[in-house]
C-alpha cells in the first residue's frame, strides 16, 4: 500500500507532507495537483497510495505523519558503506588496494567470542587456513564451531559412501586441521556421494558467520592459494539480521537431515 511512497526521495516526502498539512493537497487527491510538487512519473502511483490510505480513514495530517515516520526511519538506517566492506585478493597492481581475503578470515576467527559457522567447498592446507580458528577454540573452550564442507566422490569411484566419509574424517583430522587443537563439528551434504553421477550435488557455498553478527561471503575456497594469491572477490557484512538468516538456512537443513554430521 505504501510502496509507491517508499520510492519517493526524502525531499519529495517532505514536500508532500507539507502540502497535506497546509491544505495545498486536499482530498480527493489529484495527480494534477501532485505534479506541482513532485515529478509526473511519481505523481500517479503516489496518488493511488494516498487514495488507499484515505479509504482506510487516514486524514491528511495522519498521512503527513506517516510520511514523516517513513522518512525518519530511512534516515536512521545505517548507510550501506557502514555495514559492508569489499574484500579482494589478487596481484599487487598500482591503483588497487586489496583487503586480503586471508587477513579478513583470520581476523574473524581470531576475534570470535561465541560461535563460528564456516561453509566451504574445497579445503587444502587447512591446517594453515584454520590455525587462528583452532587457536581461538583453545582459548575459549565454549566457542561453538560448525564447519559445513563438501565431500567428493571421485569420477568412477564405487567406494561406499560410509567409507568415503570415514576417509574424509581421517584426512581432515590428520592434515586439514591444526594438530593438538579442539575439533569442530563437521557436516556434509550426503547427496555429494550419490553413486549416480546425475543425482549428485555439491556443497559449494563459501561463507563465514561469527557471533551471529559478522558475515563474510566470498568466491574464495578455504585453501592457501584462494586466501592469499588467487583473484577473489568477497563481501563482509556487519548485520545481525543477515547472520541470523544464513545460520537459519543451515539450521533448517540440519533439522531436515539434508546435512549430516561427519563422525570424528
Amino acid at each position: 500500500m505504501t510502496e509507491p511512497l517508499l520510492q519517493l526521495s526524502d525531499r519529495d516526502m517532505q514536500e508532500v507532507a507539507n502540502a497535506l498539512r497546509s491544505g495545498r493537497l486536499p482530498a480527493p487527491y489529484s495527480s494534477v495537483a501532485l505534479q506541482r510538487i513532485i515529478s509526473r512519473d511519481a505523481a500517479l502511483p503516489t496518488v493511488e497510495a494516498l487514495d488507499k490510505l484515505a479509504a482506510l480513514g487516514f486524514t491528511p495530517d495522519q498521512i503527513a505523519a506517516t510520511l514523516d515516520i517513513l522518512r525518519a526511519d530511512r534516515g536512521n538506517r545505517p548507510r550501506i558503506e557502514d555495514v559492508l566492506n569489499l574484500v579482494t585478493t589478487g596481484p599487487d597492481v598500482p591503483g588497487i588496494l586489496n583487503r586480503d581475503t586471508g587477513v579478513v578470515v583470520r581476523e574473524l576467527f581470531a576475534n570470535a567470542q561465541e560461535s563460528v559457522l564456516v561453509a566451504g567447498f574445497a579445503v587444502y592446507q587447512g591446517h594453515k587456513v584454520f590455525q587462528s580458528l583452532a587457536d581461538r577454540m583453545l582459548e575459549i573452550p565454549s566457542l561453538a564451531v560448525r564447519l559445513f564442507l563438501d565431500i567428493q566422490r571421485p569420477h568412477g569411484d564405487t567406494t561406499s559412501s560410509g567409507e568415503l566419509v570415514r576417509r574424509f574424517a581421517a584426512r581432515f583430522r590428520q592434515s586439514q586441521w591444526p594438530k593438538d587443537r579442539p575439533l569442530p563439528e563437521v557436516f556434509f551434504d550426503p547427496r555429494s556421494l550419490d553413486p549416480e553421477a546425475d543425482k549428485r550435488a555439491c556443497l559449494h557455498a563459501k561463507t563465514v558467520v561469527v557471533d551471529s553478527r559478522y558475515v563474510f561471503v566470498s568466491s574464495a575456497n578455504f585453501t592457501e592459494a584462494a586466501q592469499h594469491r588467487n583473484i577473489e572477490v568477497g563481501v563482509e557484512f556487519d548485520s545481525c539480521h543477515l547472520a541470523r538468516h544464513v545460520c537459519g538456512f543451515f539450521d533448517v537443513l540440519l533439522s531436515a537431515k539434508q546435512l549430516l554430521p561427519v563422525t570424528n
